[in-house]
């Protein structure tokens, strides 16, 4: 059964007939509701399921809300509602913004090693700048360790008047027991290092650390085997041999 035509009602056929807003038209019968210009598939704009040309395509108006007294107070009542939500997702979300970090071993394992490095850079920027200041001598600093801090350089102390001062006496510091060595690793100590804590081994340049074990990035364990002494050492302060 052919369908009828969105204009004129009449049966539209196969030959004639044009598809267009849900509706069947006649070739003729498809046309501008304003000016009956005739139109086509390319040309035609839709509105309310009706064919309009260009120029009387119906063009959207916008509306002045009259500020009225219920208005205002529908306003007013708007914008309490949605400050109440606001103080109440805030005050559900308090405190959500930060989590605490636990302090495991390796958290502070990732921390010693960001240290390290941070450390080693800034020596090395601090070469540099003494090389391209043009210094006759360039000094050498032994690069630091993380997780322990280094002993201040001796000063000697200014003259005194009082010549009966004697400087306390310095406690002997027991080598503390570690790990069992592991065999066959022996290192070369490139820098002086003094230990700064009880677990902790002294040594000079060129001394050399036998029975050496790695306990992470930054440190080993060993014993020196000029004085005998075993404990903890930085592995930046020593290199394999």
């Amino acid at each position: 059964m052919n369908p009828l035509c969105g204009r004129c009602e009449q049966v539209v056929y196969p030959t004639e007939k044009v598809n267009c807003l849900d509706k069947y038209w006649h070739k003729g019968c498809f046309s501008c509701e304003t000016c009956k210009m005739t139109l086509n598939m390319k040309n035609y704009k839709g509105f309310g399921k009706k064919p309009y040309c260009n120029a009387h395509y119906p063009k959207s108006h916008f509306t002045c809300v009259a500020d009225t007294p219920e208005n205002r107070r529908l306003k007013e009542q708007s914008k309490m509602q949605s400050q109440v939500l606001y103080r109440e997702d805030f005050e559900k979300n308090k405190g959500k913004g930060f989590s605490a970090v636990a302090d495991t071993p390796e958290m502070q394992r990732i921390k010693k090693s960001q240290e390290q490095i941070s450390n080693i850079k800034y020596h090395e920027e601090f070469d540099k700048k003494m090389t391209m200041g043009g210094a006759g001598e360039v000094s050498h600093h032994p690069p630091s360790h993380p997780g322990k801090v280094l002993p201040a350089a001796h000063q000697p102390p200014a003259a005194s008047q009082n010549y009966n001062f004697e400087p306390p006496p310095v406690p002997v510091q027991a080598p503390a027991a570690g790990p069992p060595p592991s065999a066959g690793k022996r290192y070369r100590a490139v820098y002086d290092y003094s230990a700064a804590d009880e677990d902790e081994v002294s040594f000079v340049d060129g001394d050399v650390i036998i029975d050496v074990q790695q306990i992470d990035e930054g440190w080993m364990y060993g014993r020196v085997e000029r004085t005998g002494q075993q404990g903890m050492l930085p592995s930046n302060y020593v290199e394999a041999i």
